[in-house]
C-alpha cells in the first residue's frame, strides 16, 4: 500500500453558543408627496426628530448612520394606463449600541417620533475572533476523535500529526434576528438569545 493510500480524511465540526454584545437596528421613515421637495422636507423633519430622540437616550451621533436614502416615483394603474401618484422618499438609519437593554426603547422612541419602517434588528458580536478560534479548536478536536475512532475500527495506528488541515467556509452564523413584539400599551420587548458560531474543518491524517 502506497503512502498516499495510507490516509484517513475526516471533517470536524463545532457550534459554540455565546451571548451577543452588540445590537444593530435599521429603521427610518418613508414619506409620499406629489412634489419631491415636499416629500424630502417631510422626511428630513421626521428623521431629525428620530435622531434627536435617540441622542437623548445617550446614543452618540457616530453610532447613528444612514444606510438607505432613495427617491422613487410611485404609479397607479388605471384602466391599464400608468398614472403618476407621488414621490416616495425612503431614509433608513442603522443604530448600533452595546447596551442591549435599549432595544425596545430605541424602537419605541423612533416610532413615537415618526419612524414607520423597521427593516432589521440584529444581535451580533463586536469581536467574534475569540469565539471563532475556540470553535475551530473544538472542531479540530472533533476531527481527531473521529480519526481515532476510524483507526481503532480498522486496527491501524494513527499518526496524531495531521498531513494537512483545511477550514471549510460556512454561512455566517454570528447573527440572530430576534422577535420584536409590538403592543400599543406596552414597551416593545426584544430578547437577544444566543449566537451560534460554527466552525468546520477537513483534516487528513496518516496511519500505519
Amino acid at each position: 500500500m502506497s503512502q498516499a493510500e495510507q490516509t484517513i480524511k475526516v471533517q470536524g465540526e463545532s457550534i459554540l453558543s455565546v451571548r451577543p454584545d452588540q445590537l444593530s437596528i435599521t429603521l427610518g421613515v418613508k414619506t409620499e408627496n406629489q412634489t419631491v421637495q415636499q416629500a424630502q422636507t417631510e422626511n428630513a423633519d421626521a428623521i431629525q426628530a428620530i435622531i434627536n430622540s435617540l441622542m437623548s437616550l445617550g446614543i452618540p451621533g457616530e453610532q447613528i448612520q444612514t444606510v438607505v436614502y432613495q427617491i422613487d416615483p410611485q404609479y397607479d394603474y388605471v384602466d391599464g394606463t400608468q398614472v403618476f401618484r407621488a414621490y416616495l422618499v425612503t431614509h433608513l438609519l442603522e443604530i448600533t449600541v452595546t447596551d442591549l437593554t435599549l432595544a425596545g426603547t430605541i424602537i419605541d422612541q423612533a416610532v413615537a417620533n415618526g419612524a414607520n419602517s423597521i427593516s432589521g434588528t440584529q444581535f451580533t458580536l463586536a469581536n467574534a475572533s475569540g469565539a471563532t478560534l475556540q470553535a475551530l479548536d473544538q472542531a479540530m478536536n472533533n476531527a481527531y476523535q473521529k480519526a481515532q475512532a476510524i483507526s481503532r475500527t480498522i486496527s491501524v495506528s494513527l499518526n496524531p500529526l495531521p498531513v494537512w488541515v483545511r477550514e471549510v467556509s460556512v454561512n455566517e452564523a454570528g447573527v440572530v434576528r430576534p422577535l420584536a413584539l409590538f403592543d400599543a400599551t406596552q414597551q416593545t420587548s426584544i430578547q437577544p438569545g444566543l449566537i451560534d458560531i460554527k466552525a468546520v474543518v477537513e483534516v487528513l491524517f496518516n496511519y500505519g
